[in-house]
């Protein structure tokens, strides 16, 4: 009965709240796992544009992206919603970008990839990055650290977790 108990509650902190268990299958050393994006200048009112980290599936067996979400987000800041769009339709990837500027791409007419899940291959990185779409309704008390990623491998659903740092400061506007 005790090995049985044992079992069940190994299980139970295996998996998450959502019935899916940690990954591990995307890379956590990309290029925004050290260092943190952002802008001291943003205003209350404003929407920012805030990519993900790209998808870098690490694992032998092709993964399936259902969902991602940001972690936690700081007073201040308010997800507004998420998409999904192809890097090379955006000229690269937007790490962060002020609704309405000049240099952001044009969102609203791009096709939104998050409507279906996101393979990502073995080995392989995504060409498809998710964003968050962030209104400053307040003066942010602090930054966003982490954006969790929820994928299927198989029969398995997974949840993996990884750094994601952005900081907005409201401050003076530029120009």
């Amino acid at each position: 009965m005790a090995l049985l108990l044992t079992f069940v509650l190994l299980a139970a902190c295996s998996a998450g709240h959502s019935g899916r268990t940690t990954g591990d299958a995307l890379d956590t050393q990309g290029a925004q796992s050290s260092g943190t994006v952002g802008n001291t200048h943003a205003q209350v009112g404003q929407t920012w544009y805030f990519a993900f980290p790209l998808p870098r599936n690490v694992s032998d067996r092709s993964i399936q992206i259902t969902r991602v979400r940001v972690v936690d987000p700081p007073k201040g800041m308010k997800v507004v919603g998420y998409a999904a769009y192809n890097r090379n339709d955006t000229d690269g990837l937007p790490l962060l970008a002020l609704k309405g500027e000049a240099d952001t791409p044009d969102f609203a007419h791009l096709k939104n990839y998050a409507t279906a899940p996101v393979t990502v291959k073995a080995k392989r990185e995504s060409d498809i990055f998710f964003q968050a779409r962030i209104q400053i309704v307040l003066p942010p008390r602090a930054p966003i650290r982490y954006c969790q990623f929820e994928y299927q491998q198989g029969d398995t659903k997974y949840t993996q977790t990884l750094d994601c740092e952005m900081e907005l400061k409201v401050g003076s506007p530029l120009g």
